[in-house]
């Protein structure tokens, strides 16, 4: 889908969400204890949300949220973001795409 690659080239990192959904919650909460700014897309509260979702449920996410993109490559849902910032691995590739410019825990 056109909508979700231009959003993905154009943001350092990209949370597709739904409002009422606990882990996308928790997943948004902890990009932003980095420091980071991702671009946040509620597809529950967008018109074309259900076109958005299918597209997402192609890529491959399932569930389709919380669907997490750092540095355009789609990076997984809740458990994979989670698994990588329990091995100190998320701050880097939130390094390495700009979406933090300094870290030092």
């Amino acid at each position: 889908m056109e909508v979700l690659a231009r959003l993905i080239a154009e943001n350092p990192v990209v949370i597709f969400s739904k409002s009422t959904c606990c882990m996308s919650h928790t997943v948004k909460a902890l990009i932003f204890s980095f420091g980071a700014n991702p671009a946040v897309i509620e597809i529950d509260k967008m018109p074309n949300g259900h076109q958005i979702e299918r597209a997402l449920i192609q890529l491959g996410c399932h569930p389709s949220v919380p669907a997490v993109f750092i540095g355009q490559q789609f990076i997984g849902g809740a458990d994979k973001v989670i698994g990588l910032n329990i091995q100190n691995k998320l701050a880097q590739l939130l390094l390495n795409a700009k979406a933090i410019f300094i870290w030092g825990k």
